[in-house]
């Protein structure tokens, strides 16, 4: 059954949650400043290699908040602009509560939540039913992508779309579609040139050819960037709902 957090419990629980999260991890909060000891869980998971979608709302990130997660290589950020609801799941856990990843808020408010356990026969229903909720604001959040130059014009941030990558201003907030050009590594989601034969970072490739296995899952859409949840491999580097946008911008055959 479903129990009842504190502050103090909400805290705790969540910083459990993403300690014990296998491939899943998402953390909605509209407000986004992160304690010490959440930076250390996000850069442990991290040196894990484990994707944690990070989405948030609202106000703008901090440049010290926003070159934190940038250093976060498996780490996807996302904006949703009506962003309201606070909540923390993995495959196993979902905390729903008022409480942000906001550091003050930690230590300063009263806040409450439910702890949500999928393994738990009684939560199951529940945890399933939430769960689509979390998934519908995921794919319609927009991508942070970040790309640093040495030119002022390049070190704007971008995001990108299910479909096509979208400009930010410089206060991070979505502009309008600027096509781009260049592709995502189907392992690690950075952005690389395009090429459906070159669908991987250099790092990534060294990995991959290890094993050599062409048909291995892998994490990521070589065309919109998005997790493709093991979907895709390097025989198979963009998903099949992209395939046709893919084609019409790449002249593909």
């Amino acid at each position: 059954m479903a129990k009842f957090l504190n502050t103090k419990k909400s805290v705790s629980e969540i910083e459990d949650l993403i300690k014990d999260a296998g491939q899943t991890l998402i953390l909605i909060s509209p407000y986004l400043k992160l304690s010490k000891d959440f930076k250390e869980l996000l850069s442990y998971r991290n040196s894990k290699d484990k994707i944690t979608t990070v989405i948030y709302g609202k106000v703008d990130l901090n440049p010290d908040e926003l070159k934190f997660l940038e250093s976060l290589q498996f780490v996807i950020l996302k904006y949703k602009d009506d962003l309201h609801a606070k909540c923390y799941l993995n495959d196993e856990k979902m905390i729903i509560t008022s409480l942000n990843l906001y550091d003050f808020s930690m230590n300063n408010n009263k806040e409450m939540g439910v702890l949500i356990e999928k393994t738990n026969e009684n939560d199951r229903e529940l945890y399933e039913e939430a769960f689509k909720e979390v998934d519908y604001i995921n794919t319609t959040s927009q991508r942070f992508a970040y790309k640093t130059e040495t030119t002022p014009q390049d070190q704007s941030s971008r995001v990108t779309s299910k479909e096509s990558e979208k400009a930010r201003t410089s206060d991070h907030k979505p502009a309008k579609n600027i096509q781009s050009k260049n592709g995502y590594c189907i392992r690690t989601g950075v952005e690389i040139p395009f090429g459906i034969e070159k669908p991987m970072s250099g790092e990534a490739y060294k990995s991959w050819s290890k094993f050599g296995n062409k048909d291995y899952p892998e994490k990521f859409c070589h065309f919109s960037g998005e997790p493709s949840e093991g979907k895709t491999s390097l025989s198979k580097p963009i998903l099949s709902k992209n395939w046709k946008k893919a084609k019409e911008t790449f002249n593909l055959s």
